[in-house]
């Protein structure tokens, strides 16, 4: 009897409670649904540069830019064929004098040049050069088995530098830093050097002080680089090879070095001497050495 009491008055206490629960749960504001996140539009990609197809004689013109290179060569075949120019060139001036010391003077130079042509290879392995700031500072890229050798190309009135590019050991472009002297100083901008390429290889596509052309199995490029370093230069290529180094210097990129979120939780950047940094430096250390960096000395 006592048990069915007890029941009857937890059951009149519940009955009594739920309407006040009810009326609690009506009066409790919604929480605001979250605000779904707006995604960005992503930017529109950039239209590639459709470089017009040059004439069969300013092919013919380009073409003999090569000067007896091809490629696929490799650098001692580069370096057989400067030898044969080499060869051709001192032996005319060797003929032309009867004089033995004279003779053996231009025998030295002959080798000496050769031998600096193939000084100046180097490979593209991520150890700073010389180059890395230059002319040419924007055709080649780091441990993606790029090399280059160079030549200066100053005989026959010419002065000029031929810029020699490899890929895995074969040579996929040449960039021809051209004797800007022969222009006039107030003449020396980029509407002078469009015209004149223009005149000689045929109407191009213009973008960002460069001119593209297509040549079949090679594409060409005028590069104007006075602003920056006076120069101006003409590049060959070979396009299929282009697309795979391209491709290759993208994954090769550098992900950005970024701290760690943990760190800058702990780290104040804008008041080093603050109280909470002093007391937690031991903390500090652990952290960046916990995400594999080495804590800063004493």
């Amino acid at each position: 009897m006592r048990r069915f009491r007890s029941a009857l008055i937890v059951s009149a206490l519940l009955g009594l409670a739920s309407p006040a629960l009810a009326a609690d749960a009506k009066a409790a504001p919604k929480k605001p649904a979250a605000a779904k996140p707006v995604a960005k539009k992503a930017p529109p990609p950039k239209k590639p540069i459709v470089a017009p197809m040059v004439s069969g004689d300013k092919k013919k013109a380009l073409a003999e830019k090569f000067a007896g290179f091809k490629f696929g060569m490799t650098k001692d075949e580069v370096l057989g064929v400067l030898q044969k120019q080499i060869n051709e060139r001192y032996e005319q001036q060797i003929k032309q004098t009867t004089d033995i010391t004279t003779q053996d003077k231009l025998r030295k130079e002959k080798k000496a040049e050769l031998n600096r042509i193939s000084s100046t290879y180097v490979n593209f392995d991520g150890h700073k050069t010389g180059w890395d700031v230059s002319i040419v500072e924007n055709e080649f890229a780091h441990n993606t088995g790029e090399s280059m050798m160079e030549r200066w190309e100053n005989d026959n009135g010419k002065n000029q530098r031929r810029f020699f590019f490899f890929y895995n050991q074969k040579l996929w472009k040449m960039y021809i830093s051209l004797d800007v002297s022969i222009i006039p100083e107030d003449k020396r901008n980029f509407d002078t050097f469009k015209t004149v390429m223009q005149n000689q290889y045929g109407k191009g596509a213009i973008e960002a002080g460069t001119i593209y052309w297509r040549a079949g199995d090679f594409d060409v490029r005028a590069v104007d680089r006075l602003k920056d370093y006076g120069a101006l230069g003409l590049v060959l290529e070979n396009p299929k090879v282009r697309s795979e180094v391209l491709a290759l210097r993208d994954q090769h990129k550098a992900a950005p070095q970024t701290t760690s979120p943990v760190i800058n939780a702990i780290v104040d950047k804008d008041n080093k001497d603050h109280p909470d940094v002093k007391s937690n430096s031991g903390a500090v250390d652990q952290v960046i050495q916990a995400q594999g960096g080495t804590a800063p000395k004493k």
